[in-house]
């Protein structure tokens, strides 16, 4: 079966969109249910050509949320403008990477860096609840950029934990609550987005009629998601974002150990 083949799997590859969209556009970590979806419909369809399918859908619910984010969250323009750039960058050249090296050398490394957030952002009670009031200077661009180039590199390598990545990122060197984190990440997203797909287009099949739908799904989560995380503030997100964290901590840790056991 093609990626452009109509049928029911289309409904439900809908609602999973629609729901990988509400929670990425809260905390992140939406391709926890996006990814598998595709790859279970379509099990023969070459990975390049799903994860290009896959950004095209995440890329357009991203910016709805980052613009939603935005309209009630001020960030200085140039802070964005900072981590989009270097996220683009690295993503680009991490997608460049995906040829060099083998991806399963990633996934222990992001094991562990996912429980150290997950252990430290649970013993600090009040990480990330407070906004920020310092003046923004020129390390915290520096240390900004430095955040957009090596999380974007991995988003374009290896990807599951991205927009986590971002928001523990912001909160712990940028000194952001978790509302104003999550909106910054969305932009980082949606900059590591358009460049993946960019390279996937010259490297994969992109089925956008498809994409399109999933996009369309994606962009209905993401008002609902956005919507509660600044309904809820960042108490909420923080909560959501632990859940996520563990979530993806056990989908990895199961993709290390099934080989082992069947």
């Amino acid at each position: 079966m093609g990626l452009e083949d109509l049928s029911w799997i289309w409904l439900v590859l809908g609602g999973a969109a629609f729901l990988a969209g509400l929670i990425d556009a809260a905390v992140g970590g939406g391709g926890l249910i996006q990814v598998p979806a595709l790859l279970l419909a379509f099990p023969q369809a070459p990975l390049a050509d799903l994860f290009g399918t896959n950004k095209v859908a995440s890329v357009v619910g991203t910016a709805a949320a980052a613009r939603q984010y935005l309209r009630r969250i001020a960030l200085p323009g140039v802070l964005l403008a900072t981590v989009a750039g270097a996220a683009a960058m690295g993503s680009w050249f991490g997608a460049s990477a995906v040829t060099h090296f083998p991806r399963e050398w990633a996934r222990p490394l992001v094991l562990v860096l996912l429980s150290l957030v997950a252990v430290y952002t649970f013993a600090k009670k009040e990480f990330g609840l407070h906004a920020r009031t310092a003046a923004w200077g020129r390390a915290d661009l520096a240390r900004a950029l430095g955040i957009g180039l090596v999380i974007g590199f991995y988003d374009g390598f290896f990807g599951p934990g991205t927009g986590s990545f971002f928001i523990f990122a912001f909160v712990r060197l940028l000194r952001l609550d978790f509302l104003h984190a999550s909106a910054l990440a969305k932009v980082g997203n949606v900059a590591t987005n358009l460049a993946a797909i960019a390279y996937f287009w010259g490297h994969a099949h992109i089925a956008w009629a498809l994409g399109g739908w999933l996009a369309l799904c994606n962009v209905l989560g993401s008002r609902v998601g956005s919507g509660l995380a600044l309904r809820h503030g960042s108490g909420f997100v923080r909560k959501l974002f632990l859940v996520v964290v563990a979530v993806l901590i056990a989908r990895l840790s199961w993709e290390q150990v099934s080989p082992y056991l069947f």
